[in-house]
């Protein structure tokens, strides 16, 4: 079955300016779905770019379903980097008859372009739609991992297994879904006054990853190892501050700068393990001269570009391109192995999946920072490192 039966085609007048693009212009080379569906076979692109129309279940949003079309009048005019795109513009996928349909349309087209090496950006629509994304990975038989950019846990903690499917409680369904493959959820750029303690106390009970927004604030490079290790990210427009980003109906005084906003994209770009990003909540009918629209458009340029440098060193070969360290801790108790990447100064670390000392064990591969190492170093056990392990036994 083909894609194009979920997709509407795009007119290209409405983002086009009067003088057409310039050559070194995005939209002067994005394949688009216009008269004819993108061919992702012959002219396979890296990337695929599409909207869902349908914010039915964006509670207290309504307006978000028109996001992708604000965006791309700003993102078609952006320069391109230093790299050659192959971008396809695959349309929008129209509203299902009931918002369950619009959930299997984004699984399958998902599925289909990632088991084709195709990676989808998906703009929203409400951050409901994030569960259709993690579904995608359902038939792949790997374990996934989670990454959100969000100022709240959308979690109902009073009705936790029969909470309707909505965008304030779409992670009960990803959390409790059966057959079970999700490893790891990451929540980042928390607002503490917003996520009750009860949640917070879940999230280390079941040793995911919630770092709050006074955490990142200027020191935004302490999410990297973090998003490094997601294989899917959604970002939910409102973890950004309404100075920046006024077109969401939840947006507030405090949140991200937009420019910590592109820096994590760029991370999720350079990411070789990622293989899908949405981008959900943008309401263009409460944006003020379109700027949450501009910052939309300039976030996933971002991810294009860190797209487009990939640096390709992971999983850890050959092993003459890393160097490994080791240290001990708890009295010889534990013997942590890091490993960092010549090429780009990444750093790993490896949890064995037994407990064991053995030199032949399979381990985990975790992303980490240089200060991981130098606690292990100092005699104490990482949290990342104690975290991962507790998932592995």
């Amino acid at each position: 079955m083909s894609l194009s039966v979920f997709f509407s085609s795009l007119d290209p007048r409405d983002f086009t300016p009067e003088t057409g693009f310039f050559s070194s212009q995005m939209g002067a080379s994005i394949y688009l779905h216009h008269l004819e569906f993108p061919d992702l076979e012959e002219e396979k692109p890296d990337l695929a770019l599409f909207g869902v129309l349908d914010d039915r279940m964006a509670v207290g949003n309504l307006g978000c379903a028109e996001a992708a079309h604000t965006m791309r009048k700003h993102f078609y005019t952006l320069n391109q980097g230093e790299y050659k795109l192959r971008l396809a513009d695959l349309g929008n996928i129209r509203p299902g008859e009931t918002v369950t349909d619009t959930y299997a349309a984004v699984k399958a087209v998902c599925t289909e372009l990632i088991t084709s090496g195709i990676t989808p950006i998906i703009i929203g629509g409400g951050q409901d739609i994030t569960y259709a994304q993690y579904l995608a990975y359902e038939k792949l038989e790997q374990k996934v991992e989670v990454a959100l950019v969000d100022s709240r846990f959308d979690l109902d903690r009073e009705n936790t297994e029969n909470a309707p499917l909505n965008s304030l409680t779409y992670l009960n369904h990803i959390i409790l879904h059966q057959p079970d493959y999700l490893f790891n959820l990451s929540n980042l750029a928390y607002q503490t006054y917003f996520v009750s303690k009860e949640a917070i106390a879940m999230y280390d009970k079941l040793y995911f990853t919630a770092m709050r927004l006074g955490l990142i604030a200027n020191t935004v490079e302490h999410v990297e190892p973090v998003i490094r290790a997601a294989d899917m990210l959604s970002f939910d427009m409102n973890a950004i501050r309404f100075s920046d980003a006024p077109g969401n109906a939840h947006a507030t005084p405090n949140g991200l700068f937009g420019d910590e906003a592109c820096r994590i994209c760029r991370y999720a770009g350079m990411n070789d393990k990622l293989t899908s990003i949405g981008f959900y909540e943008y309401n263009p009918s409460l944006d003020n001269r379109e700027q949450t629209g501009m910052l939309l458009a300039q976030m996933i340029w971002y991810f294009i570009d860190g797209f487009y440098n990939r640096k390709h060193d992971a999983p850890l070969i050959p092993k003459s391109a890393y160097i490994t360290y080791r240290t001990t801790v708890h009295n010889d108790a534990y013997e942590l192995v890091f490993v960092k990447s010549k090429k780009s100064d990444r750093w790993w670390m490896q949890v064995p999946y037994s407990g064991s000392k053995s030199v032949n064990e399979r381990y985990h591969l975790v992303p980490c920072r240089y200060e991981d190492y130098q606690t292990a170093v100092s005699g104490e056990m990482p949290d990342l490192w104690w975290k991962t392990h507790q998932k592995l036994i």
